[in-house]
């Protein structure tokens, strides 16, 4: 209940203007039309008032799009949870130790980052999602991986239902003669008239809804297979490449550091459990995190001001040499003296 209270707070009915986006509009009108298709589908091919087998399958199709639209509200609405504006962490000596964002006047705290297109810093951020038009990450996490996982096997069932819809609608439609085959798609062939019928713009439909069900089914699938792997080693997206990045810093200096990622706890089933409680928020308040043993709760923080001050060192100047009118630039040649020396670019032109 007090999930559900937050859920209609005023403060979220304020979020639905999240909606009005080409992602949301997207996502749940391919929902929309391959639950309707299925469900009338189903009609035709499995009269629910039948069999308990019909009984079963159509409350199973409900249940995947109850169940797929509440975690996509969710991870929309409840949003990934932010740091608050101004944050700065108790003891001021730890401030060294921490990014400072210009936008939201206040420090990044641990694992978080922050988003240009929500504009505030995101805790536990691991992307921005265009099509729940809002960042994943520390409060959402669950939610959104929920949804990932229960949309490909809603549309598994969909498919399912359309194939055998067309599979059972044509199959006394269809007469084979010496050098032709003859399809009947008119409306009188069964007797009696079925509840929904079945014509050729119901073929068609139910065609369109069958690609879409297995294009979402391959490609949510496989973000699906995506987060799980991050979830079970405690990272985000963005962490598991600064991960990388800390390899190649280390290796490219030879400085004979060992860099340990300090959040992952040992244990697949203790890092799934960060991310999915029996409570269903996940655990920790987004600021102070649970600690790989022999690490120290800035280690991420200090590997991200190490990389940000290599990339400074490594970084070079560019002069580009403005293009005049009437002159096509025909080839640029780059010249470049090493770190401590600008690039230069000379272009030839064609008049």
């Amino acid at each position: 209940m007090a999930k559900l209270d937050w859920f209609i707070s005023f403060e979220n009915l304020r979020e639905l203007r999240r909606l009005c986006h080409w992602g949301p509009l997207i996502a749940l009108g391919v929902i929309i039309i391959c639950s309707i298709v299925a469900v009338l589908d189903s009609i035709l091919w499995y009269w629910p008032l039948d069999s308990p087998g019909g009984s079963l399958n159509f409350l199973t199709l409900i249940n995947w799009t109850v169940m797929i639209l509440y975690n996509y509200f969710n991870a929309m609405f409840i949003g990934p949870g932010f740091v608050p504006l101004g944050w700065r962490p108790e003891n001021a000596q730890d401030c060294r130790f921490l990014q400072y964002c210009k936008v939201c006047e206040g420090y990044k705290a641990p694992r978080s980052h922050h988003c240009r297109k929500c504009n505030r810093c995101v805790m536990k951020m691991d992307h921005h999602c265009p099509w729940i038009n809002n960042c994943c990450g520390h409060r959402n996490h669950s939610s959104f991986t929920l949804f990932l996982l229960l949309a490909p096997l809603g549309c598994i069932h969909a498919s399912y239902i359309f194939i055998m819809t067309m599979y059972t609608q044509l199959y006394n439609r269809i007469s084979f003669g010496w050098n032709s085959v003859k399809i009947d798609m008119s409306l009188t062939r069964r007797d009696p008239a079925p509840i929904v019928p079945f014509g050729i713009s119901a073929f068609a439909v139910t065609l369109f809804a069958l690609g879409l069900a297995l294009g979402t089914t391959i490609a949510v699938g496989m973000l699906f297979c995506i987060q799980m792997k991050v979830i079970l080693r405690n990272k985000t997206s963005i962490e598991s490449w600064i991960e990388e990045k800390a390899k190649d810093r280390i290796q490219y200096y030879q400085t004979g550091e060992t860099f340990i990622f300090p959040y992952d706890l040992g244990s697949r089933w203790r890092n799934f459990r960060q991310v999915f409680t029996g409570s269903g928020a996940p655990e920790g308040d987004g600021i102070e995190w649970r600690l790989r043993e022999g690490c120290h709760r800035y280690t991420l923080t200090v590997e991200q001001l190490k990389q940000k001050a290599d990339k400074r060192v490594r970084s070079v100047s560019v002069y580009m040499l403005p293009l005049r009118m009437g002159l096509i630039c025909r080839s640029i040649h780059v010249v470049w003296y090493g770190p401590d020396h600008p690039i230069y670019c000379m272009c030839v032109y064609n008049i």
